[in-house]
């Protein structure tokens, strides 16, 4: 297939609108079958569930050209089973892992011209999202409920290479103990945009959100999850039941295992011990790692040995890796691809 005349080296990360989108209702307790449409536009009661009382859910993949010519998805059958996590925890239906991975199939082969070309650097991302469409005035869930995919192409999250980044020791909590943290629910990203404006007027790129109840472990930012490498080479991640289960995150783990032959550890991080890391980076679907070179604890500079000029060694090799993966250019485990065309 031909592909769209687009710049694609030049391309930011930002929204594309692309020819098809897929659409599926929920009503009178089913969901029809869906269709893909030319439609960007949505269009819902004034007093709709998700205006009202943010019920809405999400999920972000990416679907790659592979260096020998394929169009492929990236483990979509976990993100089905995340947002099936979101919806049961928000008291929405359900929509079917089977075609929800379908849907998104059926989305991208819409948008096969839009798929970046192998070697450019870009890739075509995929947002699958849920939200309450019709009234609702009293506080309780939706009855009828819209499903959607669409797709736009992205440049790479890092534009001539990913440089270390500084973060800071957020004031401000990201999940309360027995909340929303661990699903993909919009609220908790509508709750991180005044700690993250307020990092960024602060002159630092992201934050490190350490445990609501406690305050003495590190959780995760307001959109990855923490990767920690040991000075003796371990990779270490924090485990909590208000973190979000990357899906980046837990195949880095797999390949530093499976592929790096390195030591892994899911485990409570405390901040205490942050000082006494070799490497930090945070993972996730745009960048797959941003490496961290310093960590502000209020004025403390803690400084990663890893340096402000590159990735750390042992971060680099899992981001090289996992890339070439996803690239085709390394052998995947079983099930980790999903072949579009």
């Amino acid at each position: 297939m031909e592909k769209k005349n687009i710049d694609w080296s030049n391309l930011g990360f930002g929204y594309i609108p692309t020819e098809k989108r897929f659409v599926a209702n929920y009503k009178d307790g089913v969901w029809e079958e869906g269709v893909l449409t030319e439609d960007a536009t949505v269009t819902i009661s004034e007093c709709a569930g998700v205006l009202q009382y943010a019920q809405t859910c999400f999920e972000g993949m990416k679907a790659y050209t592979t260096e020998d010519g394929r169009i492929v998805i990236f483990r979509p059958d976990l993100n089905a089973q995340r947002m099936e996590d979101s919806c049961r925890r928000l008291e929405m239906p359900v929509f079917p892992q089977d075609k929800f991975v379908e849907a998104v199939v059926e989305t991208v082969k819409a948008n096969a011209a839009y798929v970046p070309p192998f070697g450019t650097g870009a890739t075509l991302y995929i947002r699958p999202y849920m939200f309450g469409s019709d009234a609702v005035i009293g506080v309780k869930p939706a009855s009828e409920y819209q499903f959607r995919v669409f797709v736009t192409p992205v440049g790479p999250y890092f534009k001539g290479g990913a440089k270390p980044i500084t973060i800071r020791v957020s004031d401000f909590d990201r999940a309360a103990p027995h909340g929303t943290g661990h699903i993909k629910a919009g609220l908790n990203y509508a709750m991180s945009l005044h700690a993250i404006v307020d990092a960024h007027n602060q002159g630092f790129d992201e934050n490190m959100y350490l445990d609501a109840a406690t305050r003495t472990k590190v959780e995760e930012t307001g959109g990855a999850n923490f990767l920690f490498v040991t000075k003796d080479g371990k990779v270490v991640t924090p485990k909590s039941d208000s973190i979000l289960p990357s899906i980046t995150r837990r195949s880095l783990m797999v390949v530093a295992k499976d592929y790096l032959g390195l030591e892994v550890e899911e485990r409570e991080v405390y901040f205490d011990e942050v000082k006494e890391f070799a490497e930090c980076g945070l993972c996730g679907t745009a960048a797959v790692i941003s490496p961290v070179g310093k960590i502000v604890d209020h004025g403390r500079d803690i400084c990663l040995p890893s340096g402000m000029e590159e990735m750390g060694p042992i971060t680099k090799k899992l981001y090289e890796t996992l890339t070439g993966i996803q690239m085709g250019r390394i052998e995947a485990p079983k099930g980790w691809i999903k072949e579009v065309c």
